[in-house]
Formats: C-alpha cells, structure tokens, sequence
C-alpha cells in the first residue's frame, strides 16, 4: 500500500519548475535549494519569493556559501512550517508516520542509491545528498521522492539499502539528520502581495552582503587552486567546482531570475528599475561558466591557462550588480 504525503505524483509525466527548465545555464544548484523549488512547485507555490538569500553570498575561505531558504523565510513567505525529524526508530518508520500526517520528509541520503544520478554518482561513489521523500509503497519497495531537478522513483535494493533494511544493529551507524515539513498553516498570496514579501527579505539579505568583494577574495585562492588541481585530477576538480564554482554561478543565476520576477510583480515596479543589475548578475552566471570549462582544460589538459582575466571579470560585474541593487533599494552602501 502506498502512503503520500501529497498526492500520487506520475513521475513520468512530472513537470519540473522553470528554474530546472533545458534552457537553464545552471540546471542545478545545490541539492537543498534545488528540493525546495521542486517542493514548493508542487505546492502550488511560487519558489522565487525565497530567493533573496542568494545576496548574502560570501566566499567563506575554500567555498562559496551553500545556500538555503530559511525556515522562517518559507514560515513568512508559504506558511511552510520545517521541523527536524528525530530518527529515534529509524527513518523508514519515523518517514512513513509523518507521510501519514500529510508531511513531507527532508532526508540526507546516500547518492550511491540514487538511480537520478546515474552518470555521477549512482553505485559508483558514496556522497551526501539531500532529497524530500513523498511516497513509500513497502509492499513494491518503492520510494518517490525530490532531488535534484525533479521528481523519481527508487526500489527494490535501492529501497532496502536507503532505509537498511534488515541490516545488523550497528554501532557505529549515526543516522542522518532529517527534518518534517508541516503544511496546516499553508498560504497562497496573490503575486503582488508575496513579492512585496519576499521585497522585505531582499532588503533583509542585502544588508547582509559582504562588505568587501568576495571574488577579489576568492581570485588568489582560486588561482592557487588550480594549480593543485592539476595534480590531484578530474575528481577533486568535480569536488571543488562544485563547491565553489557552481555556487558561485549558479547562486547569482538565480538573483537575476528573482529580480527579473520581482520587478513583473511588485507593487513598485515603477520604482524598481532592476534591468542593470540583472544584466550585471547574469554576467557572473554566464562569466562562471565559462571560467567552469576553461579551469577543467587548465586541470586535465596540464597547459598553462590564464584564468585571472575572467575573475577579474567576475569581480567588476560583482561590483557594478551590487552597486546599482543598493542604489535602486536606497540602502546603505556601506
């Protein structure tokens, strides 16, 4: 028997959000923010109001900020209450009494068992990743759940092995962190009204915004990255741009799509002339992807290539986006 904790998805006929859409440079982010999209999209919910956050980027010493909605945001914003789910008797059977309760179950997992990830990481590497679960089926050994840029389906030894199934009592197991996500206070605001909303957040992160350039922190250690990399080889360079270039690009791809949204729907949009910075925070998109296949070249081809050219790009475009954000909010340029 199956137990959703939404409605029975066809993940055959789903249909991702925009955001994960073909034409995206960055069709994914980061596994938490890149749930909550999926998530909310299928709530009925507009997932741009809580981007604001992505502002409050910084370089924090050998990564960019990975990012997430807080859960007071998606509180003010939706109604979406999150909680974290105590796995005291372990995770499928604390899971399956929250998808009772009509709750959806943010879990860390193991990509080794994930068949979305086939390509990457699915029974060739262990890594961390997060999904939301919406539905397990005990009898089929079937799970549906969000990760990544879509909705899929996982069973058989997938669903043994996610859940251990039958696995010996160990000590040395830690189970992984999880949270419920609680939908009885569940809000839809007319456009105008969550984007004047999410424009309160916007002012919120923008105060929160690196006081120096953090590309110009990043170039050096950039630089100097690279050069390791070279002898390290093609997994640790997948390692750290994603950790670092991915976040970087894709992080400000999506301020640019915000902005673009916000300034459709606000109430202020005769005032909200954003066109500048937007063109600005879509140069960093599009600039990090570039700088993404060029340090790739410079990593696996062993040649000498200058990349500083493009972080010094990266840099200006930095500047010019912030600076033209903070005038048209009338905020303190710090």
């Amino acid at each position: 028997m199956s137990v959703c904790a939404l409605t029975n998805i066809d993940v055959n006929s789903y249909v991702p959000h925009a955001l994960h859409g073909a034409d995206r440079a960055w069709a994914e982010t980061n596994c938490y923010i890149d749930v909550w999209l999926e998530v909310l999209h299928t709530l009925k919910l507009e997932p741009l109001a809580c981007l604001p956050m992505v502002f409050a980027n910084d370089f924090d010493g050998d990564q960019w900020t990975f990012y997430k909605p807080a859960h007071d945001d998606l509180f003010a914003l939706y109604g979406v209450d999150v909680q974290e789910l105590n796995v005291w008797r372990g995770l499928l059977d604390n899971a399956l009494t929250q998808l009772q309760r009509g709750r959806l179950v943010l879990t860390e997992t193991d990509s080794f068992y994930l068949p979305d990830t086939a390509g990457t990481d699915y029974r060739s590497n262990h890594v961390k990743t997060t999904i939301a679960i919406q539905e397990i089926d005990l009898e089929q050994q079937r799970l549906g759940y969000f990760h990544n840029s879509s909705y899929h389906q996982l069973q058989g030894e997938d669903f043994i092995e996610t859940f251990r199934i039958g696995k010996p009592a160990d000590p040395c197991f830690m189970p992984l962190f999880a949270e419920f996500v609680r939908l009885d206070h569940l809000q839809q605001h007319p456009p105008a009204t969550l984007a004047a909303m999410s424009l309160t957040l916007l002012r919120k992160y923008m105060s929160r915004r690196p006081q120096k350039n953090p590309v110009r922190q990043f170039q050096p250690v950039f630089l100097d990255a690279v050069e390791h990399l070279k002898q390290e080889g093609l997994a640790a360079y997948h390692a750290y741009a994603f950790a670092n270039l991915r976040q970087l690009g894709a992080g400000y791809s999506l301020g640019a799509t915000y902005l673009q949204w916000l300034q459709q729907h606000s109430e202020l949009r005769t005032e909200l002339c954003l066109d500048a910075a937007i063109t600005e925070f879509n140069a960093i998109s599009d600039t990090t992807k570039t700088l993404l296949l060029k340090t790739a070249r410079a990593v696996m081809g062993k040649k000498a290539v200058d990349l500083a050219p493009l972080t010094e790009q990266l840099a200006e475009h930095w500047d010019q986006g912030m600076s033209l954000l903070t005038t048209t909010l009338h905020l303190d340029a710090g």
